[in-house]
């Protein structure tokens, strides 16, 4: 029961961690292209929000059932694949968090060009291509992670 438990947390975690990502960034693809300051302003709270809400969390439960799992396996932290995993959750993580910060900045510059009636600055384009690439990055680390969680024996 324990390890259908941690399982169950630890695919609960990647699938939140790779839904929510590409959700948001499907959303907020769509809402830039848009043009409507509005909308822009409209999904980029509701981008942060989700974040904040399910992703967080989720990066959170998965390294810790993950290292539950190593445990209660048996598995050292030093296989391979583990290693492997690790790292690329690690880079992942860090694009992610260079993302969440960028997001958060468009954020606060879409509302404020709403408040003040203005168009979206040039900085914001910079932003949203630096937080596009930041997100396939981490999104590519990621889906690394899965593959190697479910294709683990060919490494070992």
């Amino acid at each position: 029961m324990i390890y259908e438990l941690l399982i169950f947390a630890h695919l609960l975690g990647m699938l939140l961690v790779l839904g929510v990502g590409t959700g948001s960034a499907f959303y907020k693809y769509l809402a830039d292209r848009s043009g409507s300051l509005e909308t822009i302003v409209h999904v980029n709270r509701y981008v942060v929000m989700a974040d904040w809400v399910f992703t967080t969390p989720s990066v959170v439960i998965q390294p810790l059932s993950g290292i539950a799992l190593a445990h209660y396996l048996d598995l050292s932290l030093l296989t391979p694949w583990l290693i492997v995993s690790i790292v690329l959750y690690g880079i992942s993580g860090v694009l992610w968090l260079g993302a969440v910060y960028l997001q958060i900045r468009m954020r606060d510059i879409s509302v404020e060009a709403l408040d003040l009636g203005q168009e979206l600055p040039e900085q914001y384009g910079r932003y949203r291509a630096i937080w596009t690439w930041l997100g396939v990055l981490s999104f590519v680390c990621m889906f690394g992670v899965l593959v190697l969680m479910n294709f683990r024996y060919l490494l070992q």
